[in-house]
């Protein structure tokens, strides 16, 4: 876990220091710091460090639950569609799966510390309704992505770098969405703790983000001489 923040956390700071701040390099830099932020809640969670294991799941759930919106707001930054009532309605249901973490007491019954993971306890309809919100914003900008990827690819040569961060982000998605149902597959056990193993694999969908994805889409910072 702080392996995984370490390497987040200087993603961060890095694409600050590389590239501009405009739309696009600000909502990666959010996706790898709320990224960081879930992992640092994680490992409090097992060590009691601050807050209580209850507010360290409270602050990490809250963390993860912008992670859908974020992306698909980069699909539609990256894919140049300017139509964006889909990213608001996300956001708004975004906002209140946060606000039933932060202020609901009851939302965590429990947690349990693994060696690999952490399983965090809430009730059976709030994890489907987390769930559906979850995968569904997920696979909903998977499906956006390869759609308007095909109409990238029509449109030919002019338009190829486009296309790459597209097609960039859809295997960002992949390599944390793939091992993860891998896992639940092939192991009953790990069910439970699946957003803890989906954001341990997400560090790499960081690190295409900030250093697949960003030097073809942002603007670096000029250096300037003395």
């Amino acid at each position: 876990m702080l392996a995984t923040v370490i390497i987040e956390l200087a993603l961060g700071v890095y694409a600050v220091w590389r590239y501009k701040l405009n739309l696009l390099t600000k909502l990666i830099v959010l996706c790898v710091f709320v990224l960081a932020i879930f992992q640092i809640s994680e490992y409090n969670v097992c060590v009691g460090h601050g807050l209580s294991a209850s507010d360290w799941s409270r602050l990490g759930y809250a963390a993860i639950t912008a992670l859908p919106p974020l992306g698909l707001h980069i699909l539609h930054v990256l894919a140049a569609k300017p139509k964006r009532r889909l990213i608001a309605t996300s956001y708004l249901t975004m906002v209140g799966f946060i606000i039933y973490f932060l202020a609901y007491p009851a939302a965590f019954t429990g947690f349990q510390c693994t060696g690999n993971y952490v399983i965090f306890q809430i009730g059976v309809r709030p994890a489907l309704l987390y769930g559906l919100y979850y995968y569904g914003w997920l696979f909903t900008a998977m499906g956006l992505g390869l759609r308007w990827a095909n109409q990238l690819i029509k449109q030919g040569k002019r338009v190829y770098g486009r296309l790459q961060t597209v097609r960039a982000l859809m295997v960002g998605y992949l390599v944390f969405l793939v091992p993860t149902a891998l896992a639940y597959s092939v192991s009953p056990a790990t069910r439970r703790g699946i957003p803890s193993i989906m954001c341990g694999f997400a560090v790499l969908f960081a690190l295409i983000l900030t250093l697949y994805v960003l030097p073809l889409a942002a603007t670096r910072r000029v250096a300037t001489t003395p």
